[in-house]
């Protein structure tokens, strides 16, 4: 998913009326690598599982296409799988850990399919029932508008180390929509995709990119960013 051309880095420069001109904002969403919960279809919200030795090897290969970018800051979630990806990624800067990017936490449905929690409750859709003993859609809506607001303060590159259920919502709010409409924005494993605003009308909040990976498109995402 690509809306525009103007998403590369360093191809503009929004002027403020007292400042001189400041690099504009790219935040570089970036899912984890695999882990056996995540191949298996298995909820992994708060659950701290590890990478796999395929994950590990994905975060890897992810970093040769990424980390000779000039990042002004990285954000990390707190769950170990994200930093594991992070670390192995090797990015230019050690990473802040950030805890509102952390996934979903479940509750009850923790490591448990789809399949298993619908003979339970019938019908479940975590987006808007939520998992008891676990987080609430107004709790998500909470803690992701809160994250929104701090990195619209920010300014370049700002790498984001987060999850794939919390990813796709981070996307829809970034743009507007409701938590309900994420489901429109899947992330596999060791993907990027890249949030900023339009280049032409830069109030405007789009996604630039979408679920990268790849390595044909790993070598298209490091020729956009890096010329």
């Amino acid at each position: 998913m690509n809306t525009h051309q103007s998403s590369v880095p360093g191809d503009s420069e929004i002027l403020s009326k007292d400042e001189k001109i400041a690099k504009p904002l790219h935040l570089y969403l970036i899912r984890h690598g695999e882990t056996e919960w995540a191949m298996s279809g298995r909820h992994t919200g708060s659950s701290d599982i590890p990478l796999t030795t395929n994950g590990e090897r994905e975060a890897r290969e992810l970093g040769r296409h990424i980390r000779d970018i000039d990042f002004t800051q990285v954000l990390c979630s707190p769950l170990q799988r994200a930093q594991r990806t992070c670390e192995l990624v090797g990015l230019n800067q050690a990473p802040e850990i950030e805890p509102d990017l952390a996934e979903w936490a479940f509750g009850d449905f923790e490591g448990l399919r789809l399949a298993e929690i619908h003979k339970i409750h019938p019908g479940w859709n975590v987006l808007a029932d939520g998992c008891p003993n676990g987080e609430m859609p107004a709790q998500i809506l909470q803690r992701t508008d809160r994250l929104i607001a701090r990195l619209r303060k920010l300014k370049g590159n700002v790498a984001l180390f987060s999850h794939g259920k919390f990813g796709g919502i981070l996307a829809a709010r970034w743009i507007g929509l409701p938590i309900t409409e994420s489901s429109h924005f899947p992330l596999g494993t060791a993907s990027v995709s890249m949030l900023g605003y339009d280049h032409h009308h830069p109030e405007v909040s789009v996604i630039d990119l979408w679920n990268v990976v790849g390595h044909q498109s790993l070598q298209t995402l490091s020729f956009q960013t890096l010329t």
